[in-house]
Formats: C-alpha cells, structure tokens, sequence
C-alpha cells in the first residue's frame, strides 16, 4: 500500500488493490446494514434555512445554517446542477427548513458511472473532518478512499466552492463567511462504480455530504489551449458588451468547445451568446463566426464558483493558430475572474451583441487579460500535456501577441515530429504564484492576481484538465525568493507527484533555475533553490527530470542566468531562454 499525504483541504486516498466481497452484485447489504439508498433518501439534517425562519434548520447542532437568500444570489437554487472542477452535481431539490444533507456515518449511497474520481460536495462542522470510506464496483471488487471537509466557518477559502456572506442563527444573520466545497478522490480507472458506503462519524466534527458524483473521463476530447483562473479582479466595468479573446491552439481537431469558468466569484454572470472563430486581422475574424451554445441554448448562466463547457461543435480548428473566442455580458459586470498576464492583445466591443460579427469595427477597445474563459477542447487526439508553473511558464518577458512562451515552442516541437503522440499543450503558469502559499487568498476581489498555492489549485488547473495524461511541474523559484524553506518546498512538490500519480497521470519535474542579480535571489534562496535542486535530481518521487537549471545557467557562474538567456531582470528568461528550455525536452519523458 502506498501512502499519500496531502495538504488541508485535499483528499487522502488509499488503495488496496482488490478487497474480497462476499458477492459480486453491487449493492449487497452488508454486516445487517441496508443496501444503497439514493443519496436525498439518506438526508438527515438541515443547513438551509429561510431568513425569516432561521430556526427551521440547524446545520452545526448550535443553531447555525446556510442562508437561502444568499444561496440563491450565489446562483445555488434548488435542483440546480453545478459543474465544479470537471464534476458534475446536483444542489438539493428542498425548500428551506427540509433535509439537504447526511451527516456521514457509514450510509451506503447509489452511485453510477466509470471516470477518474468521485466528487462530493461536502463541509464539516464543529471543525474538519475526515474518514475513510469504501468504493463498490459492479465487478464486485472494492476500494478505500478517505475524504476530508473543511469546517463550514474556518476552512480555506483558497479551496472553497463557495463562501457565502452570512451565517443564519436563531439570534439573528452573522455577516461571517460560511463554505462549500466540491472535494475528489481517486477511483480506479476502466470499473464502474456502483455505489459508495460513506465514512464512519468521524466523532467531534460532522462530515456533511450534499451530493456525490463519478467524475466522468473525458473521451473524445484534447485539450488544446488553457490558462488558469489567477485571481477575482476588477474589470471593465461592462454592461452589454462583447469580449472577443485571442488563444493560441497547441493541437487542432475537427470539433470544438470552450470552457468558462466563474472561479471564486461570489455572484453567477450571465453569458448571452457565445462564438468561435480563426483570427484574420486583430478582431477581425477569417470567415465568419460559428455560434456557440449551451445545452441546446445560445447563452448560459454560471453560478458563482461554477463553469460551463459549450456544446460540442463541428468546427476544424487548426494547430498552432490563434481563435477568437467571443461572448456577449449582457449584464453589468464589474468584476470577474481572470488571467492576469495574458501577453496577448484581445478586444472589448461597444454596445451590443457582437459575437457574430466577422468585421473588428465594434471592438474599440484592448485588454490584455482572460477574463472568465479558461480552457478550448478540440475533437479526437492523443490527450493533453499540463503545465505547471510561475511567470516563467506563463511567458513574462516574452514578446507580446508573438506566442513565444516555452509552452508554446514545445507545442509546436511537438507539431513537428512523429515520434511520440502529438499532445495538446495546456500552459498553467501563474506569474508570482507558489507551491506551497497563496498570494490571492482565494475569496474577494484583490489585485493580487498570483493565484492560490500550487496544492490548492492541482485539482482544478491539473488533475480536472481535460484528457491530461502527463504534468510537467517547472516551480519554486517564488517560494525559495519569499523564505519558504527547502523541506517545505520538497514536501509540496512530492505531494504535487502523489496526488498526479493517484489520478494515473505521469509526473515529471523540472529544476530551479537560477536567478543571481534579482533583489530576492539571496544567497540564502540560492541556498534552499540549491538544495530542492539536489532533491529533484537525486529522488524517485517524479518518473522523470528536466535540469532547466542546466540549460539556464551561466556556466562560468552557475548562479546565475547566462546573459544569452537572460530577459535583463536576472530572474526571466527571454525569447531565447524560453526557446532553449522547450528545445531541451527529451519529448519522450512526456508519454505515460
């Protein structure tokens, strides 16, 4: 058995191979325990109440709940399905006052489909709390997984779902943050799940389940182009405009669709109308722009801490070629998630819907952001390569609208060749973004746009990535320059392997590379990046090893970047060195 330890609010899964049963039909009741009932048909508390009848419900045994006004202004209705992390689920078809929700205890729930993990929408009260539960597959066979909830008040808000602003008591409405959140554990892959015993009462904390879904895999789909959600920003503001974003595809493919995402927003925003097209000239369109839809509808509304995909459309997209990705805010918006360091020109139309427009002549305006768009898919392919870094991955210094971040060399390294499978390239670079710290805390707008930790954002930017089969970790540079030490860094790059490994996907490192000259490139952050460099070479954690350290340095001064490379900040590389870094990848090491 292999021992995986993760962070707070992460997931503890323990795998055992095959268990005996005493029967290979799924759903057996076992040791005088009643066979799997639907999950609403377990519920046996209530977290919701109404906010003139406060008392109907209690959530924490002291009178505590969850306001439905609040919930309803998250977009969180009754009955409402929420896609949450590449999961889908189901927020409770009750009133205020009526059970929504089991207290865990060992309640076997119905639960069908084959994928990669289970999601539960899950909080704990009267602190975390966390237990071990089992996995029944209709093959007969089992496995153990171990769930943790955050405390409903006091857990991180840098994993939340959703933190709503108030907090019901029989006393009167508390203005404290109460959480949510969507937490997943492995499953084996290829075996349908067929139901799931939930853990034991875990004692002084309640482990509370809302909902529990099979994360489906994604068949049929590469990830093609990405970026991750680095903060909740001001924006425009903007009612009744159009936003037309320009992406660079990695790999192309006969069909499409995007995905948005309203990441630690507080409020849903309303999507009128969506298009995609291949860029001819700035905003202007080659051809004319395909409509977009959403579950047979042309706009979408994404609840807070939600996302949506489109509609799978016919639509050959190239390789290595840049899309426009327009949608109409009919809504005011003001405020949004974004990607901060987009090093790419995109454009904001005057009134109206202009989706559908070939011509640029509505978009009068340039940001150089991502708002709310986070991911394009394209049909068939071999699967995706994840990314994962800090400002160098996410190509600060590069040339601007030139694509030349070293995500973007590597994809077209692997356009063009025929050795190995011709992957998408998903980049999930963060500039100032740590392994092991958030800089954004994860709730609130901010202008600190460095994203949650690494461990806090794996699931999201990583693990739920469509078709991933391989991640490639090139981070720790901001740890080592802002006083993390070398053993906390190790710790969570070998988290960062476990968790990767447990989800089936290969995990592959990259070395520290150097940055002697910067204001916070010490000789003491030398010290610890020398140190996690020595780590990275000499363990068995990762199943391989890139020395962009190697590549990088100056070899008459190896702590320092050669000035062939060097961007002229001593700490990002330019065109060149992000050229040197892609070139130098032995794509073999990326297949699985």
């Amino acid at each position: 058995m292999r021992r995986h330890i993760w962070g707070a609010a992460a997931v503890l899964a323990l795998f055992t191979g095959l268990l005996p049963t005493a029967s290979a039909q799924a759903g057996t009741a076992a040791a005088g325990r009643p066979g799997p009932l639907p999950l609403e048909r377990l519920f046996d508390n209530r977290a919701v109440s109404d906010d003139g009848r406060p008392a109907d419900a209690d959530f924490d045994g002291a009178g505590g709940s969850l306001s439905a006004r609040d919930l309803t202004s998250a977009g969180w209705t009754p009955g409402r399905s929420l896609a949450v992390d590449g999961a889908r689920l189901t927020w409770p078809r009750t009133a205020p006052g009526a059970p929504d929700n089991v207290r865990a205890d060992g309640q076997a729930v119905r639960v069908r489909g084959r994928g990669n993990a289970l999601a539960f929408l899950v909080a704990g009260t009267g602190g975390e709390a966390s237990g071990a539960g089992t996995v029944q597959y209709r093959d007969g066979s089992r496995g153990r997984y171990r769930l943790t909830a955050p405390d409903w008040r006091s857990g991180p808000l840098a994993t939340k779902s959703v933190a709503l602003p108030h907090i019901n008591t029989p006393g009167g409405q508390l203005a404290e943050r109460a959480r949510l959140y969507v937490v997943t554990v492995p499953v084996a892959r290829g075996r349908e799940v067929a139901s799931v015993r939930l853990p034991r009462d875990p004692g002084a904390a309640d482990l509370h389940v809302f909902a529990v879904s099979v994360r489906a895999e994604t068949r049929g789909w590469t990830g093609t182009w990405s970026a991750s959600t680095t903060g909740y920003t001001a924006v425009g503001p903007w009612a009744d405009r159009t936003v037309r974003l320009v992406v660079h595809t990695s790999t192309g493919g006969p069909r499409v669709r995007v995905r948005l995402d309203n990441t630690f927003a507080a409020a849903p925003v309303r999507i009128g109308g969506a298009t995609v097209a291949v860029q001819g000239t700035g905003a202007g369109a080659r051809g004319e722009p395909r409509p977009l839809s959403f579950r047979g509808a042309p706009g979408t509304e994404i609840p807070a801490g939600a996302q949506a995909f489109s509609d799978p459309l016919d639509f050959d997209v190239p390789a290595g070629t840049n899309l426009l990705v327009s949608f109409h805010l009919p809504g005011p918006v003001a405020t949004a998630p974004v990607h901060s360091q987009a090093l790419q020109r995109s454009y904001v139309s005057t009134p109206g819907d202009h989706t559908a427009d070939g011509s640029p002549a509505a978009y009068t305006s340039t940001i150089t952001t991502w708002p709310l768009l986070t991911g394009v898919d394209v049909g068939g392919g071999p699967g995706s390569v994840v990314l994962l870094g800090d400002s160098i991955t996410d190509g600060a210094k590069s040339t601007q609208d030139a694509n030349r971040r070293w995500p973007d060399v590597l994809a077209t390294r692997l356009l063009n060749q025929p050795d190995v499978p011709r992957y998408g390239v998903l980049n999930q670079g963060i500039s100032a973004n740590r392994v092991v710290a958030d800089r954004y805390p994860g709730d609130g707008v901010s202008t600190d746009t460095g994203g949650v930790s690494t461990l806090h954002r794996l699931d999201r930017d990583v693990l739920a990535q469509t078709s991933a089969r391989t991640v490639l970790v090139f981070q720790g540079i901001n740890d080592v320059r802002w006083g993390a030490s070398a053993d906390q860094l190790t710790a969570g790059l070998r988290e960062i392997a476990d968790r990767a490994h447990a989800r089936g996907l290969r995990a592959v490192a990259a070395t520290i590379a150097p940055c002697e000259g910067e204001s916070l490139c010490t000789a003491a952050a030398n010290a610890r990046r020398e140190a996690v460099n020595a780590y990275l070479r000499g363990n068995g954690d990762f199943d391989a090893v890139l020395d962009f350290d190697a590549v990088l340095r100056d070899p008459a001064h190896p702590a320092r970047m050669s000035p062939a490379y060097d961007s002229g900040d001593h700490l990002h590389p330019g065109d060149a060195g992000l050229a040197a870094l892609a070139d130098s990848v032995d794509l073999r090491l990326l297949v699985p």
